[in-house]
């Protein structure tokens, strides 16, 4: 169970994040000057270098959108410069993909970043170009709306590049594409001219995962612990029956694979800040703002406590809760995570993620959310030190000690070792960097970070 540190302020970590963006500068720098668009998106690294690894294409938008985090926490226009060169050249197929459930984390974090920024006043203003990437924007947005199956109750959800069948935990945090497409007044205009609103199909994902990712500890099935994650939920097409849950990256479908449990936990804080900023009016439909906060908040709830409680004290997590080798390791709850054990590998990644989600529900939730803030902040603490953040300048990632696909044996083990450990991905180097943005800008008093742009109040 993680160990807060109720004392910890966000100007506290000001010197470690500082020191963070200088190595996020070397890791970058280094990155451009060793990858050329041929080699395709950059997923993790192997032995210190980035490297492709095909299965789909959700990480490109890491790439180019960590650059343009850089520059927005330090002003360097290089890398502004480089992450809108990227994103005009590179993205536009991310743009019209229809194979992926991935467009809020490609296009949010390039054009979305681009828009963001141009709209704070931290570039200039030009309404072609701002244009050009509402356009974006608004398409992805719909595209990734199109991808909808129905369930028997009559819900739905936007399915997983594994087919209409499967509905993953990830995809929550994607709903970022269709949010910032709604704000923009987009639809997605279906069969006969079937007008369908974007912000509809954003609820009815969000209550669908709740409904079958989520778990409540109310008897749905042996396993039912309150705040276990499911990381995929299946469905039989021919009538939208639940069929049963699974998992492509987790251990098994009755045990929570630790970053699927993030990417929900923060999915549900980025939606409850995002919907926030909408009229009364525009949950009419939905039996008003009150009753979609009162479930959405329920489940971010349960599934931060969840993660708090199955933590290690440090709030990095191992891989999976129910990961096997874990009986090896006695009481490892109540300590900090060992990333050079020789049984399972942690996942910083997860704990980059969620250490974010903790941080916005507590603020969110106001003075009764201080705790999960607080353990956001302690997480941080965490990963802007050693053995998680990256010391040596050979290396080009920023957070080690992460992982991608345990079950299929991709991430890379040293020698010597018998788990993987040492290496960073695409998303995990991104996100810290989000949530260290984040900090930074509450410790400054700036205005507070969102996807969507500058919020109202």
């Amino acid at each position: 169970m993680i160990q807060l540190d109720s004392t910890l302020q966000y100007a506290d970590l000001l010197p470690a994040i500082d020191r963070m963006w200088e190595r996020s500068a070397a890791c970058l720098n280094s990155i451009d000057q060793t990858w050329s668009p041929e080699q395709g998106s950059l997923v993790f690294t192997v032995r210190g270098r980035y490297t492709a690894q095909g299965w789909t294409e959700w990480t490109q938008g890491f790439q180019f959108g960590s650059a343009l985090l850089q520059y927005d926490a330090t002003g360097e226009d290089s890398f502004l410069q480089r992450g809108r060169q990227r994103t005009w050249e590179l993205m536009a197929p991310h743009v019209s993909h229809i194979g992926v459930h991935d467009h809020g984390f490609n296009n949010v974090s390039t054009y979305g970043a681009l828009r963001r920024l141009m709209l704070e006043g931290r570039i200039s203003y030009d309404a072609g170009e701002l244009a050009f990437y509402e356009l974006a924007l608004k398409t992805s947005g719909a595209v990734q709306a199109s991808r909808w199956s129905r369930t028997h109750s009559g819900g739905g959800y936007i399915y997983s590049f594994n087919g209409p069948h499967s509905l993953f935990a990830d995809t929550i945090r994607s709903l970022r594409s269709l949010a910032i497409a709604h704000l923009l007044g987009h639809r997605l205009d279906a069969e006969n001219d079937e007008k369908i609103s974007l912000l509809d199909r954003l609820i009815e994902h969000a209550r669908t995962t709740m409904e079958y990712n989520v778990y409540f500890g109310e008897g749905r099935d042996l396993y039912d612990v309150r705040g276990r994650v499911a990381h995929e939920s299946l469905f039989n097409r021919n009538d939208g029956r639940y069929r049963c849950p699974s998992s492509q990256q987790g251990y098994s479908p009755f045990t929570t694979w630790t970053r699927g449990a993030a990417w929900i936990m923060c999915g549900y804080a980025e939606q409850l800040e995002f919907l926030r900023e909408l009229p009364d009016e525009a949950f009419s439909r939905w039996g008003g703002r009150s009753d979609v906060e009162a479930w959405m908040l329920k489940a971010a709830r349960a599934t931060c406590d969840y993660y708090l409680s199955e933590t290690p004290s440090d709030g990095v997590p191992y891989w999976d809760t129910g990961a096997p080798g874990l009986v090896h390791l006695g009481d490892y709850r109540n300590r900090p995570a060992d990333p050079f054990n020789d049984y399972e590998p942690v996942d910083s990644s997860a704990a980059a993620i969620a250490a974010q989600a903790l941080i916005r529900l507590g603020l969110f939730l106001g003075s009764e959310g201080a705790a999960y803030t607080q353990a956001g902040l302690t997480m941080l603490k965490t990963l802007l030190a050693e053995p998680y953040l990256n010391q040596d300048p050979e290396h080009q990632g920023l957070l080690l000690h992460s992982i991608y696909h345990r079950p299929r044996n991709w991430d890379y083990v040293p020698e010597g070792s018998r788990i993987p450990r040492g290496e960073a991905c695409m998303w995990g180097d991104y996100h810290l960097r989000e949530v260290a943005l984040l900090v930074q800008r509450l410790a400054r008093n700036e205005p507070y970070y969102t996807f969507f742009g500058p919020v109202k109040s």
